[in-house]
């Protein structure tokens, strides 16, 4: 069979912030997978909710792409006094974009703290400093990524949260793990059991009983647990896995 386009399959697949995104930190979900026992495709879902495929602001600054609370002594972002562009319908943080826009287009306001964990590298991380700092720099990004998905797969899939919804979620990985092995984590039934386990309902990931289904449409369309299994069964690169629609 010749490779097809699969982006008339997976309609998200049609726009390119969301392949930029999901290019970047599949690789990183993938890895991680492997190494915490968390399913892959879930996590590239839930990244893609609630960072808006890495586009929000808050997602931006601070490399926060699950929008992970802070614990204890994490540096947090703090209120910011930002304006919005009416023209781009965005909430605007770097200094460039800013500058390069009419004035009367902008309107500020002091943005509330986000109580989100703030991955950048110290002295800028929990700061007002140098906002664009991961924009603009690739590798301190992708560190970023990486370690926010690193603590979702260890500081909150745990069996020692005090969260139940996060504890069950643990102990019954582990289970799938032992009994059948990591290729189990690559399946639709365990990504899709996965997000009802740690979403939906009061004291967990989310309590919106939307957000599971809007967690699982993502990964519908974006082809997420197709897209992780080409790479990993069939050893594709991210592109080619991408595209192909067989």
């Amino acid at each position: 069979m010749s490779t097809l386009n699969a982006s008339s399959q997976y309609s998200l697949r049609k726009y390119q912030h969301v392949k930029e995104f999901y290019k970047t930190i599949t690789p990183i979900a993938i890895k991680i997978s492997k190494e915490k026992h968390v399913p892959p495709a879930a996590i590239l879902a839930i990244a893609g909710v609630e960072s808006g495929y890495g586009r929000g602001y808050v997602s931006q600054i601070t490399g926060n792409i699950l929008s992970l609370g802070a614990y204890k002594s994490d540096p947090e972002l703090p209120a910011l006094y930002l304006p919005y562009s009416k023209s781009k319908n965005k909430i605007l943080f770097d200094p460039q974009e800013i500058k390069k826009s009419k004035k009367s287009d902008l309107s500020y306001k002091t943005r509330a703290p986000s109580l989100k964990k703030d991955y950048r590298p110290s002295p800028y991380a929990g700061s007002y400093e140098n906002l664009a700092l991961l924009k603009y720099n690739k590798t301190l990004r992708e560190k970023a990524y990486t370690a926010c998905i690193n603590d979702f797969a260890t500081k909150w899939i745990s069996a020692d949260s005090n969260i139940k919804s996060f504890k069950e979620a643990r102990i019954w990985l582990n289970t799938i793990i032992a009994d059948h092995g990591y290729t189990a984590l690559l399946t639709h039934k365990v990504n899709n059991d996965f997000i009802d386990y740690i979403g939906g309902k009061p004291h967990s990931f989310n309590y919106r009983k939307s957000w599971p289904k809007k967690v699982k449409n993502i990964m519908k369309r974006a082809g997420l647990v197709v897209l992780v299994q080409k790479m990993e069964k069939n050893k594709m690169g991210f592109d080619e896995a991408w595209k192909d629609k067989r």
